[in-house]
């Protein structure tokens, strides 16, 4: 309970978390792109722990970690709209962890997405700066933005599966309170006492059968 209150912040907290996560991001994926545009070759392959992490520099002309290539105007369209609609719902955030699926999403795409405005080889077909690789891991080569932008997509399963909402709250803990305070329906109430008098003619019951009835005929 005290985690959970403890994720749960105001509208401008969260957009506080938000911006920042989303500045670290970028501000980190721009200026590893800088080092290598400026400090490799493109092609070359530097390995920094042998093969299990290299830097290579390569110019990727589709999506993160360079699927799609040749479809660069339609991921530079598909990332202005995932920009708009954050900057429309952040808003409704007021999780630290949502405000990090946000944040990390949005730094994500507008780093690829300032390469393919500003980069060669014109306005919004630009190719995006890809150098890191790990060859044992995925056959493919990314950056930065490509990491925050796969991070973000894990934290949002994780805080889907689990439940929580925007808020901070977890969904099943709701419908659990709803259900305790319903009153129980199925709980039988108790039936009206009845009190039966006793049959005066049952046998066995030690009275004297009143004159004129077949009993006192008999006696």
């Amino acid at each position: 309970m005290a985690a959970e209150r403890a994720a749960k912040v105001g509208t401008a907290t969260a957009l506080l978390i938000l911006v920042a996560a989303a500045l670290v991001v970028y501000g980190l994926d721009q200026l590893s792109k800088y080092l290598v545009v400026t400090n490799l070759t493109e092609g070359e392959v530097v390995p920094v722990l042998g093969t299990l992490l290299q830097w290579q520099f390569v110019r990727n002309p589709g999506a993160a970690f360079s699927l799609a290539s040749g479809m660069t105007w339609i991921f530079t369209i598909l990332a202005a709209g995932v920009i708009t609609f954050i900057v429309w719902f952040a808003r409704r955030i007021r999780s630290i962890a949502w405000a990090l699926v946000f944040g990390l999403l949005l730094g994500g795409v507008l780093g690829n997405l300032t390469d393919r405005l500003l980069r060669e080889p014109s306005f919004g077909l630009g190719h995006v700066i890809d150098f890191i690789s790990t060859p044992w891991l995925i056959p493919a080569i990314y950056n930065f933005a490509d990491i925050a932008i796969l991070s973000s997509m894990v934290l949002f399963m994780l805080l889907t599966i689990r439940g929580i909402g925007l808020d901070g709250t977890r969904e099943p803990k709701r419908a659990d309170a709803t259900t305790d305070a319903a009153p129980a329906a199925d709980v039988e109430a108790p039936g009206p006492t009845t009190t039966e008098e006793p049959d005066a003619d049952a046998p066995g019951d030690g009275r004297t059968p009143l004159s004129g009835t077949p009993r006192s005929a008999e006696s």
